[in-house]
């Protein structure tokens, strides 16, 4: 029996006894799958232990949203979309990991990816890892963030004054949410590639990107961000839509975001005639058992959704975000969008070109102009060149 990914594919249902006994005189090399499976083994331990850190340190603390009051309408729209968010959780659980096991006592394409993109949530704070120039409504159920956390982070914060996760949403809406997208985004690709055959892979990909970047302006530009879960104040205005709002929506977010799930739906469409990814490649010959075959698989697969993600994403987000705009007014007097990091309440002025960019623990220019250095720090003196 096939799960809800395997529709238009081929399916892949191997017993246990028969991976354990695959092998063979080819049980020395390294397989592809074990790369892939190294590389999402060295990530899972960097995020469980900035999650430990995070968890049992000073920054696990609520981020309030200040004085500035929600409109009535925002606050009812949150609160009804994470409730449905939180509730569909378990239904999603059930149905892609659960429900397939119960079938065929193995974990699906569908379950594997579920974990992973859940897994994925960890880099969402990534993005301002240079400058802050995206922040949550900080109005939402949070414990700050973890971002201090992750090695060589720069952007500026401290507990309780940060842009905060909102976990309740966030969580579980990568996990299930961004499948979901992938699954639809699979079906619209075997879609095209039934009406028109002779298209290449190549252009096949550049419909779905155009397809994905149109569904993220609606999705993020006319849907989520205007309800108030977030905001980019940082964008830059001449390249946004609706600019100089709260909800302005800079078009490189689309680029990057489409991005992302382009390769994901890649990652997903393009398996070979067993079903599997171009991670899972060599897994056959993977020794050890089920479990570890099923271990190894998850860490392959795990490493090229984060992989997707950063490459897409995070890294050229540090460009846009050394390069953003100043914040709107429409933000600034905002107060649940600033996580107390700047303007209004705080002594420092919210990012702009105007000024330097200050790192975590540096000096930094206040309100007044004037230059404040950390406790016991002061500006270095300057060293007199040489004679000879």
């Amino acid at each position: 029996m096939s799960g809800p990914e395997d529709k238009g594919r081929a399916t892949v249902v191997e017993p246990a006894a028969k991976t354990a006994a695959l092998g063979g005189e080819q049980q020395a090399a390294v397989k592809p799958v074990q790369i892939w499976a190294f590389v999402g083994a060295a990530i899972l331990l960097l995020q469980v232990y900035v999650w430990i850190r995070w968890i049992s340190g000073p920054y696990f603390e609520r981020v309030p949203a200040g004085p500035t009051e929600l409109p009535t309408a925002m606050k009812t729209i949150l609160t009804v979309y994470t409730a449905g968010i939180v509730v569909l959780f378990p239904v999603s659980v059930w149905w892609f990991i659960v429900r397939p096991w119960r079938r065929e006592r193995q974990i699906t394409l569908d379950g594997m990816l579920i974990g992973a993109m859940g897994l994925m949530f960890f880099q969402d704070p990534l993005l301002n890892y240079v400058n802050t120039w995206c922040t949550y409504n900080t109005w939402m159920w949070n414990r700050g963030s973890w971002s201090s956390h992750i090695p060589g982070w720069i952007s500026p914060e401290e507990p309780g004054r940060q842009v905060a996760e909102p976990l309740l949403m966030n969580a579980p809406g990568y996990a299930y949410g961004v499948l979901l997208c992938t699954i639809a985004g699979c079906w619209v690709m075997r879609k095209v590639k039934a009406r028109r055959p002779g298209m290449s892979n190549l252009r096949l990909i550049g419909v779905t990107a155009v397809i994905a970047f149109v569904f993220d302006f609606v999705m993020e530009g006319l849907v989520l961000m205007p309800m108030g879960l977030y905001s980019f104040p940082g964008s830059i205005q001449a390249l946004s839509i609706n600019a100089g709002t709260y909800y302005q929506w800079p078009v490189y977010e689309g680029l990057m975001w489409g991005g992302v799930q382009t390769g994901l739906c890649c990652l997903y469409y393009f398996t070979d005639d067993r079903g599997r990814t171009i991670a899972e490649r060599g897994l056959d010959r993977v020794g050890g058992g089920f479990a570890k075959q099923q271990a190894t698989r998850f860490l392959a697969i795990f490493a090229a959704v984060s992989v997707i993600f950063f490459a897409f994403y995070n890294l050229p987000a540090q460009w846009f975000g050394m390069h953003a705009d100043p914040w709107p007014e429409d933000v600034l007097e905002r107060s649940y969008f600033n996580g107390g990091i700047c303007g209004a309440g705080s002594d420092m002025p919210c990012p702009d070109p105007a000024l330097p960019l200050p790192r975590k623990g540096s000096g930094y220019i206040d309100n007044e102009g004037r230059l404040i250095m950390p406790d016991g720090v002061t500006v270095p003196e300057p060293v007199p060149f040489k004679d000879r």
